[in-house]
């Protein structure tokens, strides 16, 4: 008999704000089913059901992670309805749908040759007692001797796809020529179709049969410059893609300018007539800026975190939502679109904000809706293979040495007006610039997030600063 925590112990995986993370050679048989058998355990302290939903990203090594889970599962007597290569929302929907826990295994944007276990209840996202929970539960499993197949079921994908077709009673999309950028998104087979029958005129671009790690907080030079390229080549009026795992967004203008995720989600905010939001430290001030929501609640970084803000705001407000600085929407409440009822699904969405952005510039450009909003620009890159100990070092020494940190990121001049300490180290200058400094919650990099007047500042001040990390004087 083996012990889920023993197992999960020594298995190198660490959780972060996005579950279960770590590099694929970590990832056995072993410890995929200790996750799960802990995960399930967990959750029949709360719910009872007798059966599991699982589905993957285009990665590797996901389909065997999932064989893994599933195996797992069975032992436990319960049974498994996997539904292959879709993105995240949609198994966390479908899921919701039936009452059942699920598990999404994804690596989101890191690397391929790393991967992860994300984890539902039947109500939503895992909270952070389910975590702790699932790493030190003392739960005892049979070895597996065999991994059962999987056949994949359409439901999900097509639920999701219903979702947000039966919000337009009208092809508002005609006219339009939408790109997508399919890479190895775990979308990209169901966006397609979605898009035409919204009336688009759909160019399919970049599919990939490798593994592409697209993070949208940190778009490549090379993908800004394709987007550019492909706008006007395929002469399109927007270019839509996701990251691996189809939770976190991109969306270019008409000039092939990707938007920045939480202005793309004030947006879409903004069209859904929103009251209230739970939104990271790290969000574009524009938000509070705007004047448009009668609350805004700032949080730690990660969905958790944004999640257990609805819990202040669902007594005090009809309509309430959260989003991030990586374009993932979260809808807290149930709202109303186009006279027709979308449930709340609380967890990060790439299609929602994409799709009222679109309908919101139906009759305009994406442009003009963006030079409607406070002219703040974000910017944010980051060091990868960089160790999660320096990094804690450098937050440690700046909130103790928050002056003598300033000077050594070349800053001395210009002075400090704020420190905030929620999620990281977020400096606010007396020019009002902010550069913010976290470690990643579950993998070895260090994020740098810029504000300033002009998005080419913004890119000034995160690339002044991440080269300068590595050689802090503690």
């Amino acid at each position: 008999m083996l012990v889920s925590h023993n197992v999960i112990r020594h298995s190198n995986i660490a959780f972060g704000t996005s579950g279960a993370r770590g590099l694929v050679d970590d990832f056995s048989a072993y410890v995929c089913a200790a996750f799960t058998v802990s995960f399930i355990e967990t959750m029949r302290f709360a719910f009872s059901f007798n059966t599991v939903a699982i589905a993957i990203d285009n990665r590797p090594s996901s389909y065997a992670m999932a064989q893994a889970c599933a195996s797992a599962a069975e032992q436990l007597g319960l049974s498994v309805i996997y539904y292959g290569v879709i993105p995240t929302p949609a198994l966390a929907y479908k899921a919701m749908a039936l009452n059942i826990p699920s598990i999404m295994v994804t690596g989101s944007h890191i690397p391929f040759d790393r991967n992860g276990l994300k984890f539902y209840r039947p109500d939503g996202e895992i909270t952070k007692a389910d975590e702790s929970s699932i790493i030190n539960g003392q739960f005892v499993f049979e070895p597996l001797e065999a991994l059962v197949k999987l056949l994949a079921s359409n439901d999900a994908a097509d639920a999701y796809v219903s979702r947000y077709l039966d919000l337009f009673d009208s092809p508002f999309l005609t006219g339009k020529r939408i790109g997508i950028y399919q890479h190895s998104s775990a979308g990209r087979d169901i966006y397609p179709a979605l898009f035409e029958r919204l009336g688009a005129e759909v160019v399919l671009i970049g599919r990939s049969d490798t593994f592409v790690p697209i993070d949208t907080e940190a778009v490549s030079e090379a993908d800004c410059q394709k987007a550019i390229e492909w706008t006007a080549q395929y002469e399109l009026d927007a270019l839509f893609s996701t990251d691996g795992d189809g939770d976190r967004p991109m969306l270019a203008n008409e000039q092939g300018q990707w938007l920045r995720g939480d202005i793309l989600c004030l947006l879409c905010a903004q069209a859904l007539n929103i009251r209230a939001l739970a939104i990271p430290v790290s969000c574009n001030s524009a938000v509070e800026l705007s004047h448009q929501f009668a609350h805004v609640l700032r949080t730690k970084i990660g969905s958790p975190y944004v999640i257990a803000g609805f819990e202040a705001l669902k007594d005090r407000y009809e309509t309430y939502a959260g989003f991030e600085a990586n374009g993932g929407f979260l809808l807290g409440s149930n709202v109303t679109v186009n006279q027709h009822e979308l449930t709340a699904l609380p967890t990060r969405d790439a299609l929602l904000p994409v799709l009222m952005v679109l309908f919101s510039a139906r009759q305009s450009s994406v442009l003009s809706l963006m030079s409607e909003l406070p002219q703040r620009y974000t910017h944010s890159d980051r060091l990868t293979e960089f160790a999660i100990e320096k990094s804690q070092q450098i937050i440690s020494y700046g909130k103790q040495h928050t002056n003598q940190l300033v000077e050594q990121l070349g800053f001395a001049g210009v002075g400090l007006l704020n420190v905030n300490i929620t999620d990281g180290l977020r400096l606010t200058l007396t020019n009002n610039d902010v550069v913010h400094l976290r470690p990643s919650g579950n993998a070895p990099e260090f994020r740098c997030y810029a504000e300033s007047h002009t998005l080419e500042q913004a890119k000034k001040i995160v690339n002044h600063v991440l080269p300068l990390l590595a050689d802090i004087k503690f």
